[in-house]
Protein backbone atom coordinates (compact mmCIF):
# COMPACT_ATOMS: atom_id res chain seq x y z
CA UNK A 1 0.00 0.00 0.00
CA UNK A 2 1.30 3.46 -0.90
CA UNK A 3 1.73 6.17 1.70
CA UNK A 4 -0.59 9.16 1.24
CA UNK A 5 1.00 12.34 2.59
CA UNK A 6 -1.01 15.57 2.84
CA UNK A 7 1.00 18.61 1.74
CA UNK A 8 0.78 22.07 3.27
CA UNK A 9 1.98 25.22 1.49
CA UNK A 10 1.27 28.01 3.98
CA UNK A 11 1.57 31.77 3.74
CA UNK A 12 1.48 32.19 7.51
CA UNK A 13 2.02 30.27 10.70
CA UNK A 14 -1.70 30.47 11.42
CA UNK A 15 -2.53 28.79 8.11
CA UNK A 16 -0.01 26.06 8.85
CA UNK A 17 -1.41 25.56 12.35
CA UNK A 18 -5.01 25.53 11.12
CA UNK A 19 -4.34 22.90 8.46
CA UNK A 20 -2.35 20.73 10.82
CA UNK A 21 -5.25 20.92 13.28
CA UNK A 22 -7.53 19.48 10.58
CA UNK A 23 -5.09 16.65 9.86
CA UNK A 24 -4.36 15.84 13.49
CA UNK A 25 -5.52 12.31 14.27
CA UNK A 26 -6.10 11.52 10.60
CA UNK A 27 -2.58 11.17 9.21
CA UNK A 28 0.73 9.95 10.57
CA UNK A 29 2.79 12.47 8.61
CA UNK A 30 2.37 15.83 6.84
CA UNK A 31 4.52 17.34 4.09
CA UNK A 32 5.54 20.95 4.77
CA UNK A 33 6.61 23.02 1.75
CA UNK A 34 9.33 25.55 2.53
CA UNK A 35 10.31 28.17 -0.05
CA UNK A 36 12.52 31.27 0.13
CA UNK A 37 11.76 32.35 -3.48
CA UNK A 38 15.20 31.39 -4.81
CA UNK A 39 13.87 28.31 -6.66
CA UNK A 40 10.22 29.34 -6.74
CA UNK A 41 8.24 32.41 -7.82
CA UNK A 42 7.39 33.36 -4.25
CA UNK A 43 8.30 32.68 -0.66
CA UNK A 44 6.07 31.10 1.97
CA UNK A 45 6.22 30.63 5.73
CA UNK A 46 8.60 31.01 7.51
CA UNK A 47 10.18 33.24 4.83
CA UNK A 48 6.90 35.10 4.35
CA UNK A 49 3.93 35.78 6.58
CA UNK A 50 6.01 36.51 9.66
CA UNK A 51 8.90 34.55 11.17
CA UNK A 52 8.36 35.21 14.86
CA UNK A 53 6.80 31.82 15.48
CA UNK A 54 9.68 30.07 13.71
CA UNK A 55 12.19 31.94 15.85
CA UNK A 56 10.29 30.82 18.95
CA UNK A 57 10.42 27.21 17.75
CA UNK A 58 14.16 27.50 17.11
CA UNK A 59 14.72 28.88 20.60
CA UNK A 60 12.60 26.01 21.96
CA UNK A 61 10.15 28.51 23.40
CA UNK A 62 7.36 26.58 21.69
CA UNK A 63 6.99 23.29 19.82
CA UNK A 64 6.13 22.76 16.18
CA UNK A 65 2.32 22.60 15.81
CA UNK A 66 0.88 19.18 16.64
CA UNK A 67 4.29 17.53 16.78
CA UNK A 68 2.99 15.18 19.47
CA UNK A 69 0.17 13.95 17.21
CA UNK A 70 1.99 13.51 13.89
CA UNK A 71 5.36 13.58 12.19
CA UNK A 72 6.28 15.71 9.21
CA UNK A 73 8.69 16.00 6.32
CA UNK A 74 10.13 19.36 5.28
CA UNK A 75 10.53 20.02 1.54
CA UNK A 76 13.28 22.63 1.41
CA UNK A 77 12.84 24.46 -1.90
CA UNK A 78 15.75 26.75 -1.11
CA UNK A 79 19.09 27.49 -2.72
CA UNK A 80 21.21 26.63 0.32
CA UNK A 81 19.62 23.67 2.13
CA UNK A 82 22.84 23.05 4.05
CA UNK A 83 22.21 26.29 5.95
CA UNK A 84 18.79 25.34 7.32
CA UNK A 85 18.22 21.58 7.28
CA UNK A 86 19.41 21.13 10.86
CA UNK A 87 16.89 23.76 11.99
CA UNK A 88 14.08 21.62 10.60
CA UNK A 89 15.49 18.47 12.16
CA UNK A 90 15.57 20.22 15.53
CA UNK A 91 11.96 21.27 14.93
CA UNK A 92 11.09 17.58 14.64
CA UNK A 93 11.19 16.70 10.95
CA UNK A 94 11.24 12.95 10.32
CA UNK A 95 12.29 13.48 6.70
CA UNK A 96 14.11 16.23 4.85
CA UNK A 97 13.66 16.77 1.09
CA UNK A 98 16.10 18.93 -0.89
CA UNK A 99 15.92 19.99 -4.54
CA UNK A 100 18.51 18.68 -6.97
CA UNK A 101 18.22 22.01 -8.77
CA UNK A 102 19.46 23.83 -5.64
CA UNK A 103 22.99 22.64 -6.35
CA UNK A 104 25.15 24.22 -9.04
CA UNK A 105 27.05 20.98 -9.73
CA UNK A 106 26.68 17.26 -9.14
CA UNK A 107 29.73 17.45 -6.92
CA UNK A 108 27.93 19.92 -4.66
CA UNK A 109 24.90 17.64 -4.53
CA UNK A 110 27.00 14.62 -3.59
CA UNK A 111 28.94 16.63 -1.03
CA UNK A 112 25.73 17.71 0.69
CA UNK A 113 24.25 14.20 0.76
CA UNK A 114 27.49 12.66 2.06
CA UNK A 115 27.83 15.29 4.79
CA UNK A 116 24.19 14.73 5.68
CA UNK A 117 24.91 11.02 6.16
CA UNK A 118 27.96 11.83 8.26
CA UNK A 119 25.73 13.93 10.53
CA UNK A 120 24.05 10.70 11.70
CA UNK A 121 27.05 8.38 11.56
CA UNK A 122 26.87 5.95 14.47
CA UNK A 123 23.43 7.26 15.47
CA UNK A 124 21.05 5.16 13.41
CA UNK A 125 18.33 5.54 16.03
CA UNK A 126 18.34 9.29 15.35
CA UNK A 127 18.52 9.03 11.55
CA UNK A 128 16.32 11.46 9.66
CA UNK A 129 15.64 10.38 6.08
CA UNK A 130 16.82 12.63 3.26
CA UNK A 131 15.13 12.68 -0.13
CA UNK A 132 16.36 14.23 -3.35
CA UNK A 133 13.60 16.09 -5.22
CA UNK A 134 13.80 16.29 -9.00
CA UNK A 135 12.07 19.03 -10.97
CA UNK A 136 9.84 18.00 -13.85
CA UNK A 137 12.19 19.38 -16.51
CA UNK A 138 15.30 17.72 -15.07
CA UNK A 139 16.07 14.41 -16.86
CA UNK A 140 16.13 11.48 -14.48
CA UNK A 141 19.51 10.47 -15.92
CA UNK A 142 21.06 13.46 -14.16
CA UNK A 143 20.23 12.13 -10.69
CA UNK A 144 20.89 8.41 -11.10
CA UNK A 145 24.37 8.79 -9.60
CA UNK A 146 22.80 10.20 -6.43
CA UNK A 147 20.17 7.53 -5.79
CA UNK A 148 22.36 5.54 -3.42
CA UNK A 149 23.45 8.71 -1.63
CA UNK A 150 19.93 9.44 -0.32
CA UNK A 151 17.00 7.56 1.19
CA UNK A 152 14.41 8.26 -1.50
CA UNK A 153 13.80 10.13 -4.74
CA UNK A 154 11.05 12.74 -4.77
CA UNK A 155 9.70 13.31 -8.30
CA UNK A 156 7.85 16.55 -8.99
CA UNK A 157 4.82 15.97 -11.21
CA UNK A 158 3.90 19.61 -11.78
CA UNK A 159 6.01 22.11 -13.70
CA UNK A 160 6.16 24.95 -11.19
CA UNK A 161 7.92 24.49 -7.86
CA UNK A 162 6.30 25.99 -4.81
CA UNK A 163 2.77 25.88 -6.18
CA UNK A 164 -0.41 23.94 -5.49
CA UNK A 165 -3.26 23.42 -7.92
CA UNK A 166 -1.15 23.14 -11.06
CA UNK A 167 -1.90 20.55 -13.73
CA UNK A 168 -0.52 17.05 -13.28
CA UNK A 169 2.11 16.25 -15.93
CA UNK A 170 1.96 12.79 -17.50
CA UNK A 171 5.70 12.89 -18.23
CA UNK A 172 6.38 11.78 -14.67
CA UNK A 173 5.35 8.23 -15.59
CA UNK A 174 8.36 7.92 -17.89
CA UNK A 175 10.60 9.10 -15.06
CA UNK A 176 9.13 6.55 -12.66
CA UNK A 177 9.72 3.77 -15.19
CA UNK A 178 13.32 4.80 -15.83
CA UNK A 179 14.11 5.16 -12.15
CA UNK A 180 12.42 1.89 -11.22
CA UNK A 181 14.28 0.09 -14.02
CA UNK A 182 17.67 1.40 -12.87
CA UNK A 183 17.07 1.09 -9.12
CA UNK A 184 14.23 -1.38 -8.42
CA UNK A 185 14.51 -1.00 -4.62
CA UNK A 186 14.61 2.77 -4.28
CA UNK A 187 11.68 4.54 -2.64
CA UNK A 188 9.86 6.86 -5.06
CA UNK A 189 7.74 9.77 -3.87
CA UNK A 190 5.47 11.74 -6.25
CA UNK A 191 4.56 15.36 -5.55
CA UNK A 192 2.14 17.56 -7.49
CA UNK A 193 -1.29 17.26 -9.05
CA UNK A 194 -2.03 13.92 -7.42
CA UNK A 195 -5.75 13.16 -7.24
CA UNK A 196 -8.27 10.33 -7.21
CA UNK A 197 -7.99 9.90 -10.98
CA UNK A 198 -4.23 9.34 -11.19
CA UNK A 199 -3.29 7.94 -7.76
CA UNK A 200 -3.84 4.29 -8.62
CA UNK A 201 -1.99 4.65 -11.93
CA UNK A 202 0.98 6.17 -10.12
CA UNK A 203 1.13 3.29 -7.67
CA UNK A 204 0.85 0.73 -10.45
CA UNK A 205 3.71 2.53 -12.21
CA UNK A 206 5.93 2.14 -9.14
CA UNK A 207 5.31 5.05 -6.78
CA UNK A 208 5.61 4.32 -3.04
CA UNK A 209 4.51 7.68 -1.64
CA UNK A 210 2.00 10.23 -2.95
CA UNK A 211 2.20 13.81 -1.70
CA UNK A 212 -1.20 15.48 -2.10
CA UNK A 213 -2.01 19.17 -1.67
CA UNK A 214 -4.72 20.93 -3.66
CA UNK A 215 -6.91 17.84 -4.07
CA UNK A 216 -7.32 17.81 -0.30
CA UNK A 217 -7.41 21.52 0.49
CA UNK A 218 -9.71 22.56 -2.36
CA UNK A 219 -12.27 19.95 -1.37
CA UNK A 220 -15.36 21.02 0.57
CA UNK A 221 -14.44 18.37 3.13
CA UNK A 222 -10.64 17.94 3.18
CA UNK A 223 -10.73 14.87 5.42
CA UNK A 224 -13.21 13.14 3.10
CA UNK A 225 -10.87 13.77 0.17
CA UNK A 226 -7.95 12.36 2.16
CA UNK A 227 -9.95 9.30 3.15
CA UNK A 228 -11.04 8.70 -0.45
CA UNK A 229 -7.40 8.67 -1.56
CA UNK A 230 -6.37 6.31 1.23
CA UNK A 231 -9.20 3.91 0.38
CA UNK A 232 -8.40 4.12 -3.35
CA UNK A 233 -4.78 3.14 -2.77
CA UNK A 234 -5.23 0.37 -0.21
Amino acid sequence: MAEIIPAILSDSFKELEDKLSILSGHTALAHIDVSDATLTPRANWPYAGGSGEWEAIQKEERGFPYWEEMNFEAHLMVKSPEAIYQDWIRAGAERIVVQYEAFDTDEECSSFLLKYAEHFEGQDHLKVEVGLAVGLDTPISKVLDHVLECDFIHLMSIRELGAQGNEFEEGVFEKIAELRSSYPETIISIDGGVNLENAERLIEAGADRLVVGSYIWKAEQPLDALEDLVLETE
